[in-house]
């Protein structure tokens, strides 16, 4: 899998750089956690509805963005979310920590959501 950072491929001498194993895992979890649910045509499914929890009241946010993670990664196999935390801040801006095992492995993903 080509590794990506900021929405771009890495560069690698005259290639791009790859990852693989549980870099691959938490790669692919954040490119659902970050694309729009829907936005891909042919991939309906695909992505996160994480973009609309700025329209909640911030009493229902948490539980909304439980709910959108388990949708968003329902598709990959091999992987238990452990827990998902949000954090808001004063602004319309929120951190989402997610914890997850894939296989033997733990892993964090982290997205600032605006």
């Amino acid at each position: 899998m080509l590794r990506m950072k900021n929405g771009d491929y890495v560069p690698k001498g005259s290639g791009l750089e790859t990852v693989s194993g549980s870099e691959a895992v938490l790669q692919r979890v954040l490119l659902r956690l970050t694309a729009r649910r829907g936005a891909f045509p042919f991939m309906e499914s695909f992505g996160s509805r994480l973009w609309t929890l700025g329209q909640l009241k911030a009493a229902e946010r948490q539980a909304a963005a439980e709910q959108y993670v388990a949708e968003a990664l329902a598709e990959e196999t091999g992987l238990t979310v452990d827990s998902v935390t949000l954090t808001q801040s004063g602004g319309e801006c929120a951190a989402l920590t997610v914890q997850l095992t894939a296989g033997d492995t733990a892993l964090t993903a982290e997205v600032t959501l605006q």
